[in-house]
């Protein structure tokens, strides 16, 4: 893992210092033509259906495994892990507070409008949009300014200095959306509708999967893009079903229902396995798994509160006895996939002894009883050797599995005491690790639900954003690391290796260490 991490660094380092047009994805851009092969109609059972198809709306897994299907970003990550030209033909920092990006020609959204400069800005302008109240807004804060300077050029200018520009432009919140669609967005707005509506309704990208139908609560069914503008897809259609229940996604795999499932429990990889026809990929991810809090509510805006759960949880025993060994161990907030993770953090070791004095010191030295909220068996089981454990302090712990699109709006809504959740750091870099998940700006949707506020920790991560010196902005990841360890508002509890149960048949799926599934080249 450090070995890999160590090169995952120093490939981010070298992209950001030197990025403009790749000649092999230039090639790509040639259309396409002849045969785009008769492929296979794939079906990907997944837990749950997106909360939303519009890239500006949703930052769960679930909408973001079907999105990037349907759309594209300026920039992107290729399957060696480095930025690359995507919907852009190059890219390069003009200034230490302006990037020009080059638009490719000739390409079309969906619904036969043009790809160009306009779209661009539309996009940008509209993430950022306080009236949209975009979810993801925080990842374009930094942006003061998109300038239109000829039908496919744009200048994207920010207040500071901001590294991560182009890591961020390749996450899901910089899908570009059809023009046509946004603007019946803003139409819709304006005689009394909600934001965030009409591209969910018509989700139009130019990606080489295009929007067919949806069934709500049962299945989303994607369709080859016959006009795309590089090699088309290799599959004819992709339907994803929702199957909540992980022995129902697996019945469906090994009877050939499905040809994909996703997540899946590490207790089941071996009934996966043995089964003729069917197999489990392992590869590894940027995610981290994590026991939160509630910090603005009692008991658990007690700091002593939270260090004592902390040191009462033995990590090693949880991947021992319930995870089979598969997963890893989480000791800081960053997966080590992720540029910017440290091995010199001071983590917060399981000791029973100490976690009885930590509780003994809080506000709550008889013990309390709080529910945890979850949404899989995964974390379910995790939770429930917790409950154990934790009773031997004097914390009476209640499970309450909840459905995943009930359980995101819980916890963003801060109506929850404490939960199981997980953060896939999916540009990785820290800032994205580290900026949503710990920032107060960014309490609630947009991924800081334990609502967690530290003004030093606000600071370190400001700061970060728009320090050029990559050794100094480093050293404030780790400081801000080393304050969220000491403070404990969430507990990370594992690093995830992803599972995907496959039939054996297929070839061509790769899987991104953000959890996103590339379908394109099946066959």
């Amino acid at each position: 893992m450090k070995k890999l991490s160590m090169l995952l660094m120093a490939a981010f380092v070298l992209i950001l210092a030197a990025c403009t047009s790749d000649s092999d994805v230039e090639e790509e851009v040639a259309e396409t033509e002849g045969d785009s092969g008769n492929g296979e109609a794939i079906d990907f059972s997944i837990m749950a259906l997106p909360n939303s198809l519009d890239p500006h709306a949703a930052n769960d897994g679930y909408s973001l495994y079907v999105m990037t299907n349907i759309y594209e970003t300026l920039v992107k990550l290729n399957q060696d892990l480095e930025l690359e030209p995507g919907l852009a033909e190059s890219y390069e920092q003009i200034s230490d507070t302006a990037w020009e990006f080059k638009l490719r020609e000739g390409i079309k959204f969906h619904d036969g409008s043009d790809f160009n400069a306009e779209v661009v800005k539309a996009n940008l302008d509209r993430v950022r949009d306080e009236e949209v109240a975009s979810p993801l807004s925080f990842l374009f804060t930094e942006i003061s300014e998109v300038e239109i300077i000829d039908d496919y050029t744009v200048q994207i200018h920010t207040d500071e200095p901001f590294a991560a520009l182009p890591a961020h432009l390749a996450h899901p919140g910089g899908h570009m959306i059809s023009k046509e669609v946004i603007d019946a967005d803003y139409a819709q707005m304006e005689e009394g509708g909600n934001p965030l509506t009409e591209v969910n309704r018509t989700p139009v990208g130019t990606g080489f999967f295009k929007f067919e139908e949806i069934n709500e609560g049962e299945h989303i069914t994607l369709t080859r893009n016959e006009e795309y503008w590089g090699e088309p897809a290799k599959p004819e259609s992709i339907t994803f079903r929702a199957v909540p229940e992980d022995q129902s996604r697996i019945a469906e795999l090994t009877s050939g229902t499905a040809d994909i499932i996703y997540p899946m429990d590490p207790n089941d990889v071996q009934q996966v396995d043995a089964n003729e026809g069917s197999e489990v990929q392992q590869r590894p991810s940027a995610n981290m798994t994590y026991l939160g809090f509630n910090t603005e509510k009692e008991p658990f805006n007690d700091e002593n509160v939270r260090l004592a759960i902390a040191s009462a949880i033995d990590k090693n025993a949880i991947i021992e006895n319930i995870l089979v060994g598969i997963h890893e161990v989480a000791e800081t907030p960053l997966n080590p996939t992720v540029h910017g993770y440290s091995e010199n953090l001071e983590p917060i070791e399981y000791d029973l002894d100490q976690a009885k004095e930590y509780l003994a010191a809080s506000d709550y030295p008889e013990g309390f009883t709080a529910e945890v909220v979850l949404n899989s068996r995964t974390h379910q089981d995790v939770a429930t050797y917790m409950q154990e454990v934790l009773s031997e302090i004097g914390v009476d712990l209640e499970i309450s599995l909840m459905e995943a699109g009930a359980y995101q709006e819980y916890t963003a809504n801060g109506d929850h005491e404490m939960f199981m959740g997980g953060w896939g750091t999916v540009t990785l870099d820290a800032d994205y690790g580290l900026y949503p998940m710990f920032h107060s700006d960014n309490i609630g949707a947009p991924g800081n639900r334990t609502r967690y506020s530290n003004p030093e920790v606000d600071e370190l991560l400001d700061n970060a954003r728009v320090e050029m010196d990559e050794e100094t902005r480093l050293q404030m990841y780790e400081d801000a690391q080393q304050i969220i360890i000491d403070e404990q508002p969430l507990i990370p509890v594992f690093h995830t290796t992803l599972l995907t149960g496959i039939n054996s048949d297929l070839d061509g799926y790769y899987q991104y260490p953000s959890s996103f599934p590339y379908l394109k080249d099946l066959e």
